[in-house]
């Protein structure tokens, strides 16, 4: 028998005093604010009172420590699968608002012509592809119990679109998927449904300078 349960966890909030967009970017840890936002979601799986067989988490370092109180909550060893990590981006270090947003530089336009690919970076399709993948390997990989995969916003939320059916190009401003939320999927067969979405740091998302890409 397959896990039970895949629960998406977004890792939480970034330290990124420059403002910048950091994709795939080494040197990007969470903050102090983003630590206890990933200690807030460690103790909601734990209220659950379910078996968590395994933990995966993207490569990147914010997401390893979001999976740090996970790990010794449930005294499991993360597992790290690339097919989980953050899209590519060609913006990734430059600053995406303000007065010197490379918004503003005539030199990315070129980039900005397709938002439905997106052009800018890794196809939505490709995300949503491989997420599903990994998911699908994941749940094979345990006979019973739930699995936690900790990732970001966008794999995230490609997945619940993928899973419901709808279009993958969006607005990034309406992503359902706040830092250190958690994503459940049950496995059915040949496919996933989305069962639950929670926000166990929602009492301390307005204290964060950094949310992610909009």
């Amino acid at each position: 028998m397959p896990a039970e349960q895949i629960h998406l966890v977004r890792h939480g909030e970034v330290f990124n005093p420059q403002g910048v967009l950091y994709g795939r970017l080494p040197g990007y840890g969470l903050s102090d604010l983003g630590r206890a936002m990933a200690e807030s979601a460690a103790h909601d799986l734990v209220d659950r009172k379910r078996h968590v067989a395994r933990l995966i988490a993207s490569p990147l370092q914010r997401t390893q420590q979001s999976a740090e109180p996970i790990a010794r909550a449930f005294d499991l060893e993360p597992d790290l699968d690339e097919r989980i990590i953050e899209p590519t981006n060609r913006f990734e270090g430059k600053r995406m608002s303000g007065p010197d947003s490379a918004l503003r530089d005539v030199r990315n336009w070129a980039f900005l012509v397709n938002p439905w690919e997106p052009s800018w970076g890794e196809p939505f399709r490709s995300v949503a592809d491989r997420m599903i993948e990994a998911m699908t390997d994941a749940a094979a990989s345990v006979e019973s119990g739930d699995l936690v995969m900790v990732s970001h916003q966008l794999p995230i939320w490609m997945v619940h679109r993928r899973v419901a059916g709808r279009s993958l190009a969006h607005d990034p401003r309406r992503r359902r998927c706040s830092l250190s939320s958690i994503t459940t999927f049950e496995p059915r067969g040949a496919r996933f449904v989305e069962v639950g979405y929670r926000e166990p740091a929602a009492g301390l998302q307005g204290l964060a300078t950094d949310v992610g890409a909009v």
